[in-house]
């Protein structure tokens, strides 16, 4: 308890404790979502706690609502493995109508769900990812996105202390709360411990169908390569195909449907603003994994390996600043995605507010690739006024370099482990 490193959703799981019955909170397996859940509980029900699971499923079948009786906010870890509980809670809160009763844990999103309740109302859904390098102590954070978008901060001379080889070591280790503080060996091995029990154990208690964990290994890998990428499905499953053997398009979909219920595929979506021109905006979705180190254990690389090709090592390093965007957008009640058309023009991610305003984002690692970031942002911002449409809070190169400064565009060159939410 005593060493709990605070996470950023923290104060978002007690708005909703007090605006809600219950608070949802899903994730990837090991992304901490027990400890963060046990910071605001005052009971825990642990389903998948060995020593206690057979008596609680003994009671959940005798009568459900006997589970849920305890002192206030009461954690349901891991609610999943007795799904009936769901409803069981949703009647809960109707009876007794009050704020804050339950905190339930998922790593898997179960086959069924959609033919429950929704809950609406009732029981918040709340997303939770791996540790953003701010929560880990890796981002200064003495640069604040919500301080950009209300151009309070002047960010010229701000500096990071960490180097290239600093970034890939963090890559490399990933979010992983049992992996900070660290060394890079023992990391690896935590995250392709990861991997494994993925592949031989969580994706076939998705839904009890058994299958090939060689299989899930090459579709891992194949992901992995195309990481950050608008690669298509269909090219992804060729990949798995020449590693693999042969696989139906339904079962090579049926796969990846598991790993999204297991919240391991997480793709970023495309933003489509109304411009009125001949553009064509691409659709699709950004191929993403909960946390880079995923994708560094499926592809077997390490920081040297990493180090020796760039041209991988600078998607890996887009992967990760986008799962700290995703987690910081969350916290200012915002969404993700990105803009690409047939051009070429590209924002690698925009975050949009709930008031309508948003910001441009290029990522790069450093180098003559932040001149193209920059171009490609001020051409965008141009596109949006030439539409009528609202122009950029800001726009920002978001890098692995260690000076922040804004230049005579307005175009803000950031490193990302000077930011926060």
């Amino acid at each position: 308890m005593n060493d709990y490193l605070p996470r950023i959703v923290d104060e978002t799981i007690e708005r909703y404790l007090n605006v809600f019955g219950a608070v949802l909170l899903v994730g990837p397996k090991w992304c901490g979502k027990t400890t963060t859940a046990r910071q605001h509980s005052k009971s825990v029900v642990a389903l998948q706690d060995a020593s206690e699971s057979q008596n609680y499923l003994r009671l959940i079948d005798l009568n459900p609502a006997l589970i849920l009786e305890g002192e206030t906010p009461r954690l349901i870890d891991e609610w999943q493995v007795a799904p009936v509980l769901w409803d069981a809670v949703r009647s809960e809160v109707d009876r007794r109508n009050e704020k804050g009763q339950f905190i339930l844990t998922g790593s898997t999103v179960p086959q069924d769900l959609g033919k429950r309740h929704s809950g609406i109302g009732r029981i918040a859904r709340l997303p939770m990812q791996t540790m953003s390098l701010f929560e880990s102590g890796d981002s200064t954070g003495a640069i604040s996105l919500s301080a950009l978008f209300e151009e309070r901060i002047d960010i010229n001379g701000i500096k990071s202390q960490k180097t290239i080889p600093d970034i890939v070591e963090l890559i490399v280790r990933g979010g992983w709360p049992d992996s900070i503080g660290v060394n890079e060996e023992d990391a690896s091995l935590i995250v392709e411990n990861y991997v494994d029990s993925l592949c031989e154990v969580d994706i076939h208690r998705v839904d009890g169908v058994e299958r090939n964990p060689e299989r899930v290994r090459a579709i891992l890998r194949s992901y992995a390569r195309n990481i950050s990428t608008l690669a298509h499905r269909s090219t992804i499953r060729q990949d798995v195909i020449a590693i693999n053997g042969p696989i139906a398009e339904s079962t090579f979909f049926e796969y990846l449907n598991a790993l999204e219920r297991l919240f391991v595929i997480q793709d970023l979506p495309a933003w489509s603003p109304s411009i009125r021109s001949r553009t064509v905006l691409r659709g699709g979705t950004k191929k993403e994994f909960a946390d880079p180190s995923i994708a560094v254990a499926a592809m077997g690389l390490n920081s040297k390996s990493m180090l020796a090709d760039v041209k991988t090592l600078g998607f890996l390093f887009e992967s990760m600043c986008i799962r700290d965007l995703r987690i910081y957008a969350q916290a200012l009640g915002g969404k993700l995605s990105y803009y690409a058309d047939r051009t070429g023009l590209e924002s690698d991610a925009v975050i949009h507010l709930k008031d309508g305003r948003y910001g441009l984002i290029e990522i790069k690692l450093g180098g003559r690739g932040i001149d193209a970031g920059v171009a490609n942002l001020n051409t965008l911002e141009s596109l949006m006024r030439e539409n009528g449409l609202q122009v950029p809070s800001f726009k920002m190169v978001l890098t692995g370099t260690d000076l922040a400064y804004k230049q005579n565009d307005d175009v803000m060159i950031v490193p990302i482990t000077c930011l926060k939410p």
